[in-house]
């Protein structure tokens, strides 16, 4: 496996195979929230009123696009190192952690109480919070890959930075 220019620590291959698995990551979370769409919208009025879950409100699955445009970032500086786009690509994963952390505690909040609702609407509720155990799951999975990325870009982006520190260093002594 050749490694990238930019990030020492972690091969191409790897980037690639990592940036593929936040895409399919947030591919998934953006279709669990059309289906939670669907399913909250279809509720009918009871006594007890519909189950709107707070990661329903916050849109929380739909930040899985901040997911997608992070893996699509990973790919590209796998493909074409720079530390500008190492940087962003920091920046990016430094965010998706931000968002899987807030979505883990939202999720956990959701999940962690169940308010009554109408018996017509117990169902769709079950389900949604079954879809919300499951998108728990790859949250965390999510925050693994985002930080591991921004631990090992970082140590890349340092050891870069130190190798064109000493490289200019030794030109500036080489001239006296």
């Amino acid at each position: 496996m050749a490694l990238c220019a930019c990030c020492s620590k972690v091969s191409t291959a790897d980037s690639l195979v990592l940036g593929a698995i936040q895409i399919m990551i947030g591919i998934f979370s953006v279709f669990m929230w059309y289906l939670l769409l669907i399913l909250y919208i279809g509720q009918i009025k009871g006594v007890f009123g519909t189950y709107e879950p707070i990661t329903y409100k916050t849109g929380c699955s739909l930040w899985g696009i901040i997911f997608i445009i992070s893996g699509v970032s990973i790919i590209r500086v796998a493909r074409h190192p720079s530390p500008r786009l190492l940087t962003c690509t920091m920046i990016m994963n430094i965010l998706c952690i931000i968002v899987a952390v807030i979505a883990v505690v939202l999720t956990v909040m959701e999940l962690s109480s169940f308010e009554s609702v109408s018996y017509r609407n117990y169902g769709q509720a079950k389900f949604g919070r079954e879809i919300s155990r499951v998108l728990l799951g790859f949250y965390p999975l999510e925050l693994c890959i985002a930080f591991t990325y921004t631990i090992f870009g970082y140590v890349g982006l340092c050891c870069k930075n130190e190798d064109d520190h000493t490289t200019v260093t030794e030109e500036a002594e080489s001239a006296f």
